[in-house]
């Protein structure tokens, strides 16, 4: 049960890391890892240009909206809050019909652009419960950046192509981009643009993965490949049946030599998944590491939190 007495933590957190962040967008708090006894169904992310959004994942008792309100108006009036510009407070609640969002500060944008390791990205506020970028993946996107020069990489379950703006940024030769959703790959390219790439070198393919592995080869070989697919998609994506059928094909997919991002997001999913299916179904990858994950993504559990892991094909 959240308790409005542990108000106070929230709010002394966020104004610690809305100092720190400045004008890039972060996770500001993350009770979700419960860390902090009482706030364990909420999150706050500062998207910078004066907008924090707050999100409660569990229907709380109205004491604690009644706190938080409040708790926003005084935070509102704080010199942090005067510092770092801040002019709109809203709440989104996941947990109800279509993520329903109420404005408790200033005037909501429907869009914004956001800034993370430098790089831009449009996010569509108070629409639906994810707003275009998946701010725990922030170190895997930089260490894409970093990997990227000169290779071809193909990009699976791609979003709206934060891998992909991070790898054309980071001097790749090509990326292929595979999302059954049409309209987050229109964004990514939007993205794309936003940072000023050339978009000759980036394709965008809105197919079922599984029905189109002739497209994904003739694009390849692929010097580096990432996997990031949602934990459950009706109809399509399985993580714990359907994450073998993708290691099977990497030998096919990946040169040697060649670098395998694969990431899951399900708590209720060891890291360890991955290291047995990837030994089991291509066994040409060797683990390499786990990425660490943001520090403001503090969890009481690591295993249950993000699990981004490289791989290397070394036959």
């Amino acid at each position: 049960m959240m308790n409005p007495d542990a108000l106070n933590t929230f709010f002394h957190v966020i104004a610690d890391r809305i100092h720190a962040s400045g004008d890039e967008v972060r996770r500001v708090f993350h009770g979700r890892g419960r860390c902090y006894e009482g706030l364990e169904q909420i999150t706050a992310d500062w998207l910078g240009q004066g907008v924090l959004q707050i999100a409660i994942f569990k229907e709380a008792e109205p004491e604690f909206y009644d706190a938080l309100r409040t708790g926003v108006e005084q935070f509102c009036q704080d010199e942090v809050w005067q510092k770092v510009g801040g002019k709109t407070v809203f709440l989104q609640h996941r947990d109800r019909e279509g993520a329903e969002t109420e404005t408790l500060v200033g005037e909501m944008p429907v869009q914004i652009d956001v800034i993370e390791n430098g790089l831009k990205y449009t996010l569509d506020l108070g629409k639906r419960q994810n707003n275009g970028l998946f701010l725990d993946m922030r170190i895997g996107r930089q260490w894409v950046q970093t990997h990227a020069a000169q290779k071809n990489v193909l990009n699976l379950f791609a979003y709206t192509c934060g891998f992909s703006v991070a790898a054309v940024e980071g001097g790749a030769d090509k990326v292929v981009n595979l999302d059954m959703a049409r309209s987050s790959l229109a964004r990514g390219r939007e993205n794309h643009q936003l940072n000023q790439h050339n978009v000759n070198k980036v394709s965008f393919l809105g197919h079922e993965l599984f029905k189109s592995w002739g497209k994904v080869k003739k694009n390849g070989p692929y010097d580096l490949v990432i996997i990031d697919p949602p934990s459950f998609q009706k109809g399509s994506f399985v993580l714990t049946k359907d994450y073998a059928k993708i290691l099977r094909r990497l030998p096919e997919l990946v040169s040697e030599g060649g670098d395998v991002l694969a990431c899951v997001n399900a708590p209720d999913v060891k890291p360890s998944f991955l290291q047995e299916q990837m030994a089991e179904f291509a066994p040409q990858f060797t683990f390499v590491s786990r990425l660490e994950n943001p520090t403001e993504f503090e969890d009481i559990d690591t295993d249950s939190a993000l699990k981004v892991m490289h791989f290397k094909r070394q036959d």
